[in-house]
């Protein structure tokens, strides 16, 4: 690149705070108050995010009369719940690609099974005034290279082979281009009604205040340090108390989970965006997007954005950080090496927005696993379960994750519950330094692929064998 360009680039982000957009909005709630002394109830739920929350939602809304504590370590939402760029994605299990080269047999239900879940969240955000600016536009994955144009092409067929295309379209070149104008487009699909966008704080909060008015008792600032049986039940320890509970649900997502044996399931990937200043009426003219759809391309290393309620372009992806030994730290959050990189990639995309500011760049880590999509399981004799490794599309899915963690601790053998990828687990990441080294070698492959037409080197072809993923 030109250093005149690299210069323009970094001007763009002299203004920008290296905090999420999101968090700052002034709708923000106040804080529960902390745990003190001892508490007891019929279910315990550890983890203020959506996992959390949906599980404690549901199960008001399932037995009103049951007695519901929440713990969370901070405050509700303030961690991946609160960071990430709002796709509210109907696909249970990363994308259909991921789902059908792993679950072919059961890839039918498990469409029907998201489409259903995120009708149940439009109808809970209708239902309980969640005011989260939900949008149900839709999601184009845009190629940006001939050869992803024609995966794209030949991906649709397949779909359509499999009865799998409904409401989704293929675009081409002129097609993609008049939904969203930018000249490194060459073809997309569209999903009409698999994706919505939602400002993912507010999602966080409003699940948090129809948690409150369900009579739902939520304790932030109160890490939940330790699990352990009590009776015929389970006691968590907090640092400044305790709570005795029948029935235990952990939402904690990368956070260290209580049930040591899961902790090798998962591992944290910082992801990074940016967010633009709003766009002028001229600004938005220039690139189309009427229809405000969300946006992906089909790179390896990929990126997602989005518009904001207020016409904001969010711009995140591309890096994916994960950080020697598995460690979650706060700064890890802010990464500007990354955000030079990711304004340099938007102003190719959008040179027609050339002078446009960002006000906001931050990072969070998303709890990975290995085939890309949730995994659930029970402890102590079916007195604990959870539910882990969205690995970056658990706006929507954890609301199925609830359903599944509150199935398995009633004992039900349910639709959900049958399912294979409900079952079955991930491949657990080696110590280090092998997952470090593996990790690597695997971001420098797909690096590699996409620089190289997509061709998939010998590691990767035995990644996919193993059924082993990582990606932006």
């Amino acid at each position: 690149m030109a250093p005149s360009a690299m210069t323009s680039w970094t001007k763009s982000l002299s203004d920008a705070q290296p905090v999420p957009y999101w968090l700052q909005d002034p709708g923000k709630p106040h804080p529960e108050p902390a745990l003190t002394g001892a508490e007891t109830c019929d279910l315990l739920v550890v983890g203020g995010g959506y996992s959390g929350l949906w599980t404690a939602l549901i199960a008001k809304e399932r037995e009103p009369e049951r007695d519901v504590v929440l713990l969370e370590g901070r405050e509700a939402g303030w961690a991946a719940s609160g960071r990430n760029g709002g796709f509210c994605a109907a696909s249970l299990t990363h994308g259909l690609p991921n789902g059908l080269a792993r679950w072919p047999e059961e890839i039918h239900t498990l469409q029907e099974l998201g489409a259903r879940n995120l009708d149940a969240i439009e109808k809970a955000v209708a239902r309980h005034e969640l005011d989260c600016e939900f949008e149900r536009t839709g999601e184009i994955d845009v190629a940006t290279q001939e050869y992803q144009a024609r995966e794209l092409r030949d991906w649709y067929a397949e779909m359509e082979r499999a009865g799998l295309a409904e409401g989704v379209e293929y675009l081409d070149a002129d097609a993609v281009r008049e939904q969203v104008d930018s000249p490194a487009f060459r073809a997309g699909l569209w999903d009409r009604r698999g994706v919505a966008m939602v400002h993912p704080a507010k999602l966080a909060w409003g699940l948090k205040r129809a948690c409150l008015r369900l009579g739902v008792r939520i304790h932030e600032h109160t890490p939940a340090l330790s699990l352990k049986p009590y009776g015929a039940g389970m006691a968590v320890r907090t640092p400044y108390g305790s709570v005795r509970a029948r029935r235990v649900a952990l939402g904690t997502n990368i956070f260290p989970n209580l049930v040591r044996r899961v902790r090798a399931y998962t591992v944290p990937v910082y992801d990074y965006a940016l967010m633009t200043e709003p766009l002028s009426e001229e600004q938005l003219a220039s690139i189309g997007w009427k229809n405000r759809q969300g946006l992906g391309d089909s790179a390896n290393q990929f990126h997602y954005f989005r518009l904001s309620a207020d016409n904001r372009i969010l711009w995140g992806g591309y890096d994916a950080i994960y950080p020697y030994g598995g460690r979650v730290r706060a700064e890890y959050d802010d990464r500007p090496e990354t955000y030079a990189k990711l304004a340099g990639h938007f102003f190719t995309c959008f040179p027609q927005l050339e002078g446009v500011r960002f006000t906001h760049a931050w990072g969070g880590a998303i709890d990975t696993c290995s085939r890309f999509s949730a995994f659930f399981g029970t402890a102590h004799r079916g007195r604990v379960s959870y539910a882990a490794g969205f690995t970056g599309l658990g706006v929507g899915a954890t609301r199925f994750g609830a359903e599944v963690m509150l199935d398995l601790l009633a004992g039900e053998e349910t639709e959900r519950t049958s399912l294979a990828m409900v079952r079955k687990k991930p491949l657990p990441f080696p110590p280090e330094p092998f997952a470090w080294t593996g990790i690597a070698v695997t971001k420098w492959s797909l690096a590699h692929a996409d620089a190289h037409g997509g061709r998939r080197n010998l590691w990767l072809r035995t990644m996919d064998r193993l059924g082993l993923g990582f990606d932006s």
